[in-house]
């Protein structure tokens, strides 16, 4: 019985020190939606920000402070999320996000407006179809649903982006 025990203890030393398995496991694809929404979602949400201090109309203003406020609950979301997944998360832009955040907040007037429309509307359309295609196709449940809700939201985004004007 003392071997037992001994035995019993180990197994449960040995399992401490194993790294904790993802509760809903996630394929390369589940991965590769995660790394690329999450950085949409960082984009459009510091993108928000500046439209909504420097952006030429109330209009673009309005619409900057919606992106901030609904991407900054999305991303957390889906960190939330894929913490849980075991996914990591880049928490800076990558290059091409940089950048293009940079042009865009070197700019102002009439010209910041019509970028700022032009850099939604594209990176909508493409967060959009992913967030489709996750929702159809997903195999992590808790991601499958985030998409799903999510999409809802993108497709409003597009609506309100398509309402402004054409991005010139």
């Amino acid at each position: 019985m003392k071997l037992f025990a001994h035995t019993l203890l180990a197994a449960a030393a040995l399992a401490a020190c194993l790294p904790a398995r993802a509760a809903d496991p996630a394929s390369p694809a589940d991965r590769a939606f995660v790394a690329m929404v999450s950085q949409g979602g960082l984009f459009e949400a510091r993108a928000g920000a500046i439209a909504a201090s420097q952006g030429n109309t109330e209009d673009i203003k309005d619409q900057g402070t919606t992106e901030e406020h609904d991407h900054e609950l999305v991303n957390g979301k889906l960190k939330a999320i894929a913490d849980k997944a075991g996914i990591p998360i880049q928490p800076k832009l990558n290059q091409q996000f940089e950048r293009q955040y940079d042009e865009l907040k070197s700019l102002s007037g009439p010209a910041f407006d019509a970028a700022y429309l032009r850099d939604m509307e594209d990176i909508h359309a493409k967060d959009g179809a992913a967030f489709a295609k996750e929702a159809d196709t997903g195999s992590n449940p808790a991601l499958k649903s985030f998409a799903a809700q999510t999409h809802r939201i993108v497709l409003r985004h597009i609506g309100e982006l398509k309402a402004l004007g054409p991005a010139s």
